[in-house]
């Protein structure tokens, strides 16, 4: 079969729905355009994850699709192109809208969190050479922020 495992990172686009433990960069973009409070959990908010755009995703899945490589097992994320601390999230979200964010800081980490994930893609740019990332952190949240600015400001 012309299947492989595609072991993802932080996916994200404008269309994602994310909530204070799931999604951290859609849900903080979220909260700074409608001025709702953030809790930052653990690691004095230096906890450090790569977030892939769905566009991005796609367009990896679309190689395989044309040059399948059967049983292969690929990591996919944003890697070092798009990764991000939450205090640096926090900082991009703030130049973006132009609002300071209201942020509380929690010792507590998440349970089963960990402090760092940043996707190592080279098998993946390997194997599929012509394939790049286009979408950096700064890019991802400009664009969640300016897709649905209207709608959750309409709910505010």
């Amino acid at each position: 079969m012309k299947t492989a495992c595609f072991r993802g990172g932080c996916l994200t686009g404008p269309n994602h729905s994310g909530t204070q433990l799931h999604g951290f960069l859609a849900y903080l973009i979220k909260c700074i355009a409608t001025e709702n409070p953030y809790t930052v959990f653990g690691y004095q908010g230096k906890q450090v994850r790569d977030n892939i755009h769905c566009a991005d995703l796609i367009s990896a899945f679309d190689h395989f699709f044309q040059k399948p490589r059967s049983g292969e097992v690929y990591n996919i994320g944003g890697s070092r192109f798009s990764n991000c601390s939450m205090l640096e999230a926090i900082e991009i979200g703030e130049q973006i809208s132009g609002k300071k964010l209201s942020w509380s800081y929690s010792e507590t980490n998440r349970v089963g969190d960990h402090i760092w994930w940043v996707s190592d893609v080279s098998k993946f740019q390997e194997h599929y050479p012509e394939w790049e990332l286009k979408y950096d952190i700064e890019r991802i949240c400009r664009e969640i922020y300016e897709a649905n600015l209207e709608r959750w400001c309409a709910h505010v």
